[in-house]
């Protein structure tokens, strides 16, 4: 059996070392403004250098738009989108279509009942 680990939240050189030295599979770079741990495309596209060859890089979004996701991805070059809100299957779809990556959609799961969306 294969375990992937993927550490979310890399901001500095140390963080990219010590994630891979430790085994991540995929490395996260978030992509929210809003979170303490949010770093600019550019930035992560120079940090996730270091994971080629050796870990898949991911983006991780909240309610990007387009435009947004158009620098992501020229900037970062990532391996895998990661989104983090409401979006439709369809939009989903359109995401995965646009850029021609792996997404891997998040659902926030609270209740028994949230399994049934």
């Amino acid at each position: 059996m294969t375990l992937d680990i993927k550490i979310c939240g890399l901001k500095t050189d140390a963080a990219m070392a010590a994630a891979l030295a430790g085994g991540a599979s995929h490395v996260g770079f978030i992509f929210f403004p809003k979170s303490p741990r949010y770093v600019e495309p550019a930035e992560a596209g120079r940090l996730r250098e270091a994971a080629r060859g050796k870990a898949l890089a991911v983006a991780v979004t909240v309610d990007a738009d387009d435009a947004f996701l158009d620098e992501i991805v020229a900037k970062m070059q990532p391996d895998m989108l990661q989104l983090h809100s409401s979006e439709t299957p369809e939009r989903v779809a359109e995401i995965k279509a646009r850029y021609g990556l792996p997404v891997m959609k998040v659902f926030s799961v609270s209740e028994a009942a949230d399994l049934e969306r």
